[in-house]
């Protein structure tokens, strides 16, 4: 099962940012708004969630950029129908995924998550190698066992090697089911999917890891709480 990323806010959206990088700036430019002169379909797979009112005018902003893959249902965190999305473009080798996960994440759940404000999807995009690679496919193989963030989480304590046998224990710690475990995450369909995912991330020219998109609009790193709790009270006051 999928969360298609609703289209209405996505046609709104212009993904276009100025990134920080170690010698130099790198700039995303990722999606435009195009007028139309007539109502249109938005795109297969559009890249937030909510309701699409349908369109009354002719003037209709519709989405131009790369297509999004959907994402499984147990790969989001929160309640449906919030305000805000956030897709989180993760990778489990990335030492600022872990901090945030540890350290930011936490904070933001209790505010925005729990309180129905926020929703998070996550997306793979290992790009540190075999290792990233191979976790990515295990926290699919999770999510068919509504595991993922149990197991996400005992990933970025840091406790565990991201070898077979490392992610085998992760996997025993979340309470896993070990045999569908190694079968799923073997599967041809979980690899395509993290194919997908980085595929996307590499479309839309993201340097690197953790990356966010929060109502369609980048966010880039282990950013302080306040910067995240500003993009997320921005995209709140925006719908």
């Amino acid at each position: 099962m999928t969360d298609d990323l609703p289209r209405e806010r996505s046609r709104r959206r212009v993904l276009a940012g100025a990134l920080a990088g170690a010698a130099a700036l790198t700039v995303l430019g990722v999606a435009a708004l195009r007028r139309d002169p007539g109502p249109t379909a938005g795109p297969a797979e559009p890249t937030t969630p909510g309701p699409a009112p349908s369109p009354s005018t002719s003037d209709v902003p519709t989405w131009v950029g790369p297509t999004a893959p959907g994402i499984e249902t147990g790969l989001s965190l929160g309640q449906p129908g919030a305000l805000v999305a956030i897709e989180e473009f993760g990778d489990f080798k990335c030492p600022s995924c872990r901090r945030y996960a540890r350290e930011i994440a936490p904070a933001l759940k209790t505010k925005y998550l729990d309180t129905g404000i926020a929703r998070v999807f996550w997306r793979d995009y290992p790009i540190r190698g075999r290792d990233s690679t191979r976790a990515a496919h295990a926290g699919r193989a999770a999510a068919r066992q509504g595991r993922f963030w149990p197991f996400h989480d005992v990933l970025y304590s840091g406790e565990v090697p991201l070898s077979d046998s490392g992610l085998r224990e992760a996997a025993d710690r979340a309470g896993l089911d070990l045999a569908r475990f190694e079968r799923d995450r073997k599967d041809p369909s979980v690899r395509q999917a993290v194919q997908a995912d980085l595929e996307f991330a590499l479309q839309l020219g993201l340097p690197g890891t953790p990356a966010f998109l929060i109502n369609g609009e980048l966010l880039f790193g282990a950013q302080p709480v306040a910067a995240f709790e500003k993009a997320i009270e921005k995209a709140r006051r925006a719908r």
